[in-house]
């Protein structure tokens, strides 16, 4: 295996590591958790969010950054990333402190779980020419497919931020 994909996906199990030593714990309301700003019982978007909404988001991009715009739609994709799982949790899309639209914690939770299976399936055997392709935008870092690779690690991270500061406003210790 090339170097750069080794690299790209140590750097994603790290995330994956830190990302499930926050979820460690956590109740199903814990997950659905919206902070009070004292303006009532939350705020709606774009000020609220919660531990489920970044948890599928984390899913939804990983599978973006690490498969499709690698490869494209695969026939996999279909069980991989349902269309109403994409659309609840796509950028852009606005966390509802409405818990009903919502998979359970344990759906996404296994979304997220074969999302990463497949990734460390397939990502081994993708061509190492291609790491150096252009993507079309949006992009972040560099804009090739191995850009993309190195996203989905940093942009986990960025949302497990999120997810401890949820934490601590919940009243639970930090993990690290």
């Amino acid at each position: 295996m090339d170097i750069r994909v080794e690299v790209a996906l140590q750097l994603l199990a790290s995330a994956r590591q830190y990302l499930d030593t926050l979820l460690d714990g956590l109740t199903d309301d814990d997950w659905f958790w919206v902070p009070n700003t004292g303006l009532g019982s939350g705020l709606e978007p774009p000020y609220c969010s919660h531990i489920a909404w970044q948890v599928g988001h984390i899913a939804m991009a990983e599978y973006g950054l690490m498969l499709f715009r690698q490869r494209g739609r695969a026939e996999v994709d279909l069980e991989l990333m349902p269309g109403s799982f994409r659309k609840r949790f796509a950028k852009g899309s606005a966390p509802s402190s409405d818990r009903t639209g919502y998979p359970t914690p344990a759906e996404i939770r296994q979304q997220l779980d074969k999302i990463h299976a497949q990734v460390l399936l397939e990502v081994p055997g993708f061509s190492i020419a291609s790491l150096d392709e252009p993507l079309d935008p949006p992009t972040a870092g560099f804009p090739t497919k191995y850009g993309a690779m190195l996203m989905a690690s940093q942009h986990e991270m960025i949302h497990c931020g999120q997810i401890g500061v949820l934490r601590r406003l919940m009243g639970r210790s930090p993990v690290r």
